[in-house]
């Protein structure tokens, strides 16, 4: 694309590894390959960065791994504090929502992986004191997407399904950024 220095996939990472796949296998099947057929192709869309937002991608979870609310609370008093600035995660427990923040020391804002409050709070609260060591097969978390609104997060706890809810911060279109330059995903 002319005039485009770089393209960062920015939703949907998953179906275009998906569709490289199948473009490489039915290249390789095809003896007659041009590179014009239709398998070379990714439909996609392009925006500047300066008008893309990205939407908070939060947390519930189902248990707090044998704790009382009181001993949760006190655990997280070792990691985390209620001061309102940078790297600040709500949480929502026992009907009540709280304002953690992150102690300076226990991130890397250096290291675009993390700095990401995403990271913050799967090492410091997911893993360290709830253990949940695999987020993507741990059948005691669930993703709710900030566009569902911070009322989803109360509902599900308050139903019974879950026990604590987190509310993250979004992630910038310049971390993203970073994340990406930097080779990880």
């Amino acid at each position: 694309f002319e005039g485009v220095p770089a393209l960062y996939v920015a939703d949907g990472h998953h179906r275009t590894a998906a569709a490289a796949r199948v473009g490489q296998e039915r290249m390789k099947a095809n003896p007659h390959h041009t590179g014009e057929e239709e398998y070379n192709y990714f439909l996609a869309v392009l925006f500047p960065a300066n008008q893309l937002n990205i939407i908070d991608y939060n947390r519930v979870v189902k248990d707090l791994n044998g704790l009382t609310p009181a001993q949760f609370l006190d655990a997280l008093n070792k990691e985390i504090y209620k001061p309102n600035k940078l790297h600040n995660f709500g949480m929502y427990l026992d009907g009540k929502w709280y304002s953690l923040t992150a102690k300076a020391g226990t991130y890397n804002d250096a290291d675009p992986i993390g700095v990401l409050d995403v990271t913050v709070l799967s090492n410091l609260v997911l893993d360290n004191i709830l253990g949940i060591k695999d987020l993507r097969t741990d059948k005691r978390i669930d993703f709710v997407g900030g566009i569902r609104g911070l009322g989803e997060l109360q509902r599900r706890v308050d139903s019974g399904e879950m026990k604590v809810a987190f509310a993250l911060y979004p992630v910038s279109m310049q971390q993203l950024i970073d994340i990406a330059d930097s080779g990880n995903i």
